[in-house]
């Protein structure tokens, strides 16, 4: 053939090779929105030695033996109320710490318990405060909205009040 003989058009794609991109495209969503999914809801979310349940950690604050902690927003804590026995203290604040030491009365070591929706702010949270000098940080896994370490304050039907 010369270069200017029109040329025979371009096969079409069979579907077999169609199929395949879309099912690898499928897949690659799948594993992305799972990924993303269990992350976002904290499925995998254990309690450990440095973990309580909802229950224990309610019970922990009525008694005083922990002082609990709800890190998440303003918002949050409008739409679903605080947990009772827990301080509202958003953890985008600036001076998240400060606010934090002023209310276990300049004492690092007091038990901390940090709590919000469904456990991963307060898994990271922990860590920092730990780097900070808080050398008794507890988790609270499972959250207000439940989590794969339990179902979480508002399932459990454990009291919670409102903020205004």
């Amino acid at each position: 053939m010369s270069e200017n003989t029109p040329s025979s058009p371009p096969a079409k794609p069979s579907a077999r090779h169609t199929r395949r991109g879309f099912l690898a495209l499928g897949a690659i969503g799948i594993v992305t929105g799972s990924a993303f999914a269990a992350r976002w809801f904290n499925i995998w979310a254990e309690t450990g030695d440095n973990a309580l349940s909802a229950p224990d950690a309610h019970a922990a604050a009525l008694s005083g033996d922990i002082l609990l902690i709800d890190i998440r927003r303003p918002d949050e804590w409008a739409l679903t109320g605080v947990g009772e026995g827990a301080i509202p203290l958003d953890m985008r604040r600036k001076d998240f710490i400060t606010a934090l030491m002023v209310e276990v009365g300049n004492d690092a070591s007091r038990p901390v318990a940090l709590i919000c929706a469904r456990g991963v702010r307060s898994r990271h949270q922990s860590a920092k405060l730990v780097d900070a000098g808080f050398t008794r940080i507890i988790d609270v896994p499972e959250g207000m909205l439940g989590s794969g370490a339990g179902p979480g304050w508002i399932k459990r039907g454990l009291p919670v009040r409102r903020e205004s």
